[in-house]
């Protein structure tokens, strides 16, 4: 059974949010391309990453929110056979060299990103 194995990332809109980044930046001393960024206590080359995007962006819809959670998990392809098992809508696949990702809304409509790391994550 395919499991999740942390949080990968909360990724929240903000009016402005290359500002945001500098503030976590230079207020809190945490930032990188992705936003602030943590190492992943159960894999040395991944991390969790608290991102801001734009107001505008359309990366978390269909959700009504105003943010996404990133879930790390173990198996990615077994996980989406698990969930369209339950009769859970899978809403898109990406494969990326450094990693898989699926989506899928929880019941409250708040988006899911899926994220099994296959490679080192990007600088």
């Amino acid at each position: 059974m395919a499991k999740v194995t942390g949080l990968g990332g909360v990724f929240y809109k903000a009016e402005d949010s290359e500002a945001t980044a500098r503030w976590y930046k230079e207020i809190l001393g945490v930032g990188g391309k992705w936003g602030a960024t943590f190492p992943f206590a159960g894999d040395p080359g991944g991390y969790t990453v608290l991102s801001p995007f734009k107001a505008t962006t359309d990366y978390f819809a269909p959700s009504q929110a105003a943010f996404m959670i990133n879930l790390r998990v173990d198996d990615l392809d077994s996980m989406i056979a698990e969930l369209e098992g339950k009769g859970i809508e899978i809403l898109g696949r990406q494969d990326e060299e450094y990693g898989k990702f699926a989506w899928i809304l929880d019941c409250d409509g708040i988006k899911l990103e899926l994220f099994e790391q296959v490679g080192p994550a990007p600088e």
